[in-house]
């Protein structure tokens, strides 16, 4: 969809993933004229590996490769990486966000009651996760059911098409949101990738926005509005910040470093299952643990990538637990890269947390136990509050706002996306 160039809008939102959607959604029922600029498509999810990687395994694009051979994957699509999640629903670490001046406890019970966002019923629970939780209570270990944006009236038993784009409409992702946007008469365009931020100078003001630049059908486009909330993402935010002035921006940020800890049972599991049903997390530590059924395409890069040949047939009697762990903001996002390297203190918490995956899956009867190489898909810190933007969002440019995981404070460890909807609700009040 093109508009008319140098088309003025009371806002212009980059990006279209939680946050973005969130704030495109409740400004356009303000009755506000609203534009969103999303760099990915918005074809229909229909649970295909091939669109899953189309949307985050591009060099450059979706997927960057650090120099330790690690993997960071962002979703570059309609929706952003909710798209391809696995659903997790974790309410905001409250007492953060206060010491920066930002209470989201209203904005969390109002996003509850238009998200699902409850735990699985039993029913839906698969039976990989319901042996590893059987070995988490034998190894005395408190398991608990995690909370999810499905709708269960929805989800299907025996499918594990979660990270690759539900085609059921069982999982929440912000595309739900941005459709609500579009038919309150916001603009959307996709394939649209914006490059800077345009801003004048006022004696009075200081430098404001006015409009953003974007690369759109071969050519290069101008927008306008004082009102731009760049929602990009952990690494796509910050780059077009720095190219709009604001070089402080991608000096660091954390990235949420996982590693899988697989083991061999002596029972087939045919079917496939919701991810992340279950698991335990430990926040003083910085880990969170859960089980993690893997399809078989995942199974087989995780095993080839540290080197397990041995078990590369053994996809159907392997339990899989996720250990997630906050990681230390260091690192640097340039122009179209990012590196970022896990120092001592982030390596010992991810073996903290893959000594427990190893005991729970030893009681749950696994041998042939291993851990994959870690990898990570919640980039953010990288414009953080306190530092690029204040408690309102907004940066030192009047009218330019950021709203996604690159403005989080600190060190995170956790599932960002109902946090993300929160923050978005919060701003669009302010901004109304």
């Amino acid at each position: 969809m093109a508009i008319q160039e140098n088309a003025s809008f009371d806002a212009i939102i980059v990006g279209s993933g939680p946050a973005g959607a969130t704030a495109a959604k409740s400004l356009s029922q303000q009755g506000k004229k609203i534009l969103v600029l999303e760099w990915g498509d918005n074809s229909p999810l229909t649970g295909s590996f091939w669109q899953m990687a189309n949307i985050a395994a591009i060099p450059g694009k979706g997927a960057f490769v650090g120099k330790d051979l690690s993997l960071l994957i962002r979703g570059i699509t309609a929706g952003g990486s909710s798209a391809i999640n696995y659903a997790a629903a974790m309410l905001p670490p409250f007492d953060m966000f206060d010491r920066y001046g930002i209470d989201l406890r209203d904005e969390a019970k109002e996003m509850q009651q238009v998200v699902p966002c409850s735990p699985l019923p039993d029913n839906l629970i698969g039976p990989r996760a319901k042996r590893i939780w059987q070995g988490a209570q034998k190894a005395g270990i408190e398991w608990q059911k995690l909370d999810k944006l499905i709708d269960a009236q929805q989800c299907r038993a025996n499918c594990h098409l979660c990270g690759y784009g539900c085609p059921h409409n069982a999982k929440w992702t912000a595309r739900n949101f941005l459709e609500d946007a579009v038919s309150n008469g916001a603009q959307l365009i996709t394939k649209a990738k914006v490059t800077k931020v345009l801003t004048e100078h006022h004696h009075k003001l200081g430098q404001h926005a006015v409009g953003v630049e974007y690369l759109y059908n071969g050519g290069v486009h101008l927008a306008l509005s004082e009102h731009i909330i760049l929602a990009a993402g952990g690494i796509g935010s910050p780059q077009i910040l720095q190219q709009s002035g604001i070089k402080a921006a991608g000096q660091q940020f954390f990235i949420d470093p996982v590693v899988a800890v697989m083991g061999a049972v002596d029972e087939k599991f045919k079917a496939g299952e919701v991810p992340m049903a279950a698991g335990l997390h430990l926040p003083d530590e910085g880990i969170v643990l859960s089980d993690l059924a893997l399809p078989k395409p995942f199974f087989h890069l995780f095993t080839a990538q540290v080197g397990r040949f041995d078990r590369m047939l053994s996809a159907d009697n392997t339990l899989t637990i996720m250990v997630k762990a906050k990681d230390s903001p260091k690192g640097k996002i340039g122009p179209n890269w990012a590196a970022k390297t896990l120092c001592d203190e982030d390596k010992e918490r991810l073996n903290q947390g893959a000594e427990i995956a190893e005991y729970i899956l030893k009681a749950a009867g696994a041998t042939h136990i291993y851990r994959t190489h870690h990898f990570a898909a919640h980039q953010g810190g990288s414009a953080a509050i306190g530092d690029i933007v204040d408690s309102n969002l907004e940066t030192d440019i009047k009218g330019l706002f950021v709203c996604d995981a690159s403005v989080i404070p600190e060190a995170w460890g956790l599932p960002p996306t109902f946090t993300l909807l929160c923050l978005a609700n919060r701003l669009a009040k302010h901004l109304s």
